[in-house]
């Protein structure tokens, strides 16, 4: 398998709780690289942009409110079939049905405070990159 990239955000509800560390750690240990991070304040407009593709769902203004509501750490994750194994370690969208040994069994709140988001293929993994990060902000 090739050594790829994906996009990770560590939620509000984390940041909030000072987990930020504690998932990193979960992710490196799980044989992902942190190749790019940095703590920042989602305005609108970036919350927005970046779930746009639920803007007809019901929960897409809510969405944007909790993305907006504290600090996320974005991350650009490197390592052998990245967007799967960060998948596989940030388990089900909802944390109820998360396996243990998940992030999200582990520290998530609710499914909508779910601690973390991860992309969901190589191609959406460039997509949610290049929003956030600058190619000079990547350093592997």
């Amino acid at each position: 398998m090739a050594v790829t990239r994906t996009f990770s955000i560590i939620k509000p509800d984390a940041t909030r709780r000072n987990l930020t560390g504690a998932v990193t750690k979960m992710l490196e240990d799980a044989g992902l690289r942190v190749v790019a991070s940095k703590r920042i304040r989602m305005t609108r407009e970036q919350a927005e942009g970046f779930y746009a593709v639920h803007k007809e769902r019901p929960f897409f203004g809510e969405l944007v409110e909790f993305m907006m509501s504290g600090p996320v750490v974005v991350q650009v994750l490197e390592g052998v079939d990245a967007v799967k194994r960060n998948r596989d370690v940030m388990g089900a969208t909802n944390p109820a049905d998360a396996d243990e040994g998940t992030i999200r069994k582990t520290f998530a709140e609710s499914i909508e405070a779910n601690t973390v988001h991860g992309s969901d293929s190589d191609e959406n993994a460039k997509i949610e990159i290049d929003f956030f990060f600058n190619e000079d902000e990547i350093v592997g």
